[in-house]
């Protein structure tokens, strides 16, 4: 196994906050209250937890409903004991890879943090409460020829319901048998799925049983703030919240001010009218539009006071949920990615206001894994990992460039060079002749550079249909690392790599989990 490190602006479009929180700490720390990279920051954060016995033995009762006991949760059990917390839409068949990737990465910092004599637990917060149904209805996989395959549940659900309890009812497990068909581990690994998604358990529940299945030796405790326990132990964070609305949109609206004279942006965009709240009402996520200290939903307008009444119905949208999700769990650090950070850096003034403290914010493990065959393809056409994130058309015709015939990309580059030395002594020449015309000459000079530029373009991609290997090498390669224009961990499963590498691969990416680096890696299997 090979690993290397990409840095994150090596990566397409990586936003100024997340690099700057990343690799310049010094610049966001305005933002952020803990420096992700100094160890000292975990024993800050940690010390400002105080989680009372009787919360505590809450908080691991409601637990034992999801988790049963395990060494986790008799850890958590114990006074002082603080929570890795990260999460994740409960996506079908698991998600997007990176979903892995963050359970690994709370994983392992827990443990360091346990081998400095800070105990921790990793803790999974399962997003059942989301409604956009059209976010985790699908998973995409690929084939032996990494070409993308999109894999849907069929049926129609409510925009406005939690996603967490749809119902299992036809899952695409045939769909994902045929397309690992040809991996020497397709078949355990679609069994795995199978089992976990069953019909009669609902979306969140099959979530959470696949993910202990393929992460089974790391005693990660799950939470579903869909359940009643831990909606009980939410309410006063909930209820804080209602009261102070009004202050808690004017911290958010100055802090989102102060990012963008910074230069970053402000991830969740806040109007006058919006509220940091869902109503849970008729099997719904019922939205609330604030109105001073009331509110307003699909007509009807509703006190504050009756809201706080009703603290067990109410869900926290995108910033104040990570703060809810605290108020629950000892969380000394939180694992996420870009955008969840991004959140964060507005959550900040929510959590100084109701919780008096926040969580160290520390970025996921980041991987694009390769295979020993792509990996020879990228020796073959010298291709950095850089020249494959231009899209599949322009890494076709970088291999296709390095194909031509040197015979003919010599007369090319030679009739470039011969032109414009041409036109260099008839750009002079009308200098001294009439000023006014080498305008027109440079116009006309660059209309030839572009004409001949498009004769090499066409003159490589022909050479590429000629040689259909290195067409089907540019499609396996721009497939498996870059697919539709995504990062691969952002658009495929887990599931086609554990196909293809076997269960034991999880293990590899946790051994290759390296808390003290900040970069993504190129992982080699």
């Amino acid at each position: 196994m090979e690993c290397s490190c990409v840095p994150h602006f090596e990566l397409p479009n990586p936003s100024k906050l997340f690099l700057d929180l990343v690799y310049h700490y010094d610049r966001v720390a305005s933002f952020y209250p803990y420096n992700p990279h100094d160890p000292a920051s975990f024993q800050t954060a940690a010390a400002q937890i105080n989680l009372s016995a009787d919360r505590r033995a809450a908080l691991v009762s409601a637990l034992r409903q999801k988790n049963g006991d395990s060494p986790s949760l008799a850890l958590l059990a114990q006074p002082g004991t603080v929570a890795v917390v990260t999460g994740q839409q409960v996506g079908l068949f698991s998600g997007p890879a990176y979903t892995i990737y963050k359970a690994l990465t709370a994983a392992k910092l827990a443990r360091d943090l346990t081998a400095r004599g800070i105990n921790a637990v990793p803790v999974f917060w399962l997003a059942t409460e989301d409604h956009d149904f059209a976010e985790i209805n699908h998973t995409w996989v690929f084939g032996a020829g990494h070409q993308a395959r999109k894999l849907e549940i069929d049926g129609a659900w409510s925009s406005s319901q939690p996603v967490g309890g749809v119902p299992v009812t036809a899952p695409p497990i045939d769909a994902l048998r045929q397309a690992l068909t040809g991996f020497p581990f397709g078949e355990e690994v679609t069994s795995l799925v199978a089992e976990a998604y069953r019909p009669g358990r609902s979306l969140g529940e099959a979530f959470g049983v696949l993910l202990k299945s393929l992460l089974p030796s790391f005693d990660i405790l799950q939470i579903d703030p869909m359940d009643a326990a831990v909606r009980a132990l939410a309410a006063g964070a909930i209820r804080t919240a209602l009261d102070t609305a009004p202050e808690l949109k004017r911290l958010v609206l100055e802090r989102n001010k102060q990012l963008v004279e910074a230069g970053y942006h402000a991830q969740v965009h806040v109007e006058g009218d919006t509220s940091f709240f869902f109503l849970l009402e008729n099997g719904k996520r019922v939205g609330l539009r604030q109105q001073e200290r009331d509110y307003l939903a699909q007509g009807r307008r509703i006190s504050t006071e009756e809201l706080m009444e009703r603290a067990e119905q109410i869900s926290p949208n995108a910033l104040l949920r990570p703060v809810i999700q605290d108020s629950i769990l000892p969380t000394v650090a939180y694992i996420g990615g870009p955008a969840e950070l991004a959140y964060l850096a507005q959550s900040e003034v929510i959590y100084r206001r109701i919780l008096g403290r926040m969580p160290v914010a520390l970025s996921r493990a980041g991987f694009t894994l390769l295979d020993a065959r792509s990996k020879k393809l990228m020796a073959r056409y010298q291709l950095t990992l850089a020249d494959i994130f231009h899209g599949d058309e322009a890494l076709r015709e970088r291999i296709a460039t390095g194909l031509v015939p040197p015979a003919v990309g010599k007369a090319l580059e030679a009739s470039k060079a011969a032109s414009a030395q041409a036109i260099k002594g008839l750009e002079t020449a009308l200098a001294g002749f009439d000023p006014t015309l080498v305008a027109a000459m440079q116009r006309s000079s660059r209309k030839i550079e572009y004409q001949l530029s498009k004769i090499g373009r066409k003159i490589a991609r022909e050479t590429l249909t000629r040689d259909q290997r290195a067409a089907t090498d540019a499609a396996s390669l721009s497939g498996l690392v870059y697919p539709h224009k995504h990062l691969q961990e952002r658009l495929y499963s887990i599931l086609p790599f554990l196909a293809k590498h076997g269960l034991e691969l999880i293990a590899q990416l946790y051994e290759n989990t390296h808390l003290e680096c900040p970069d993504h890696q190129l992982l080699v299997i």
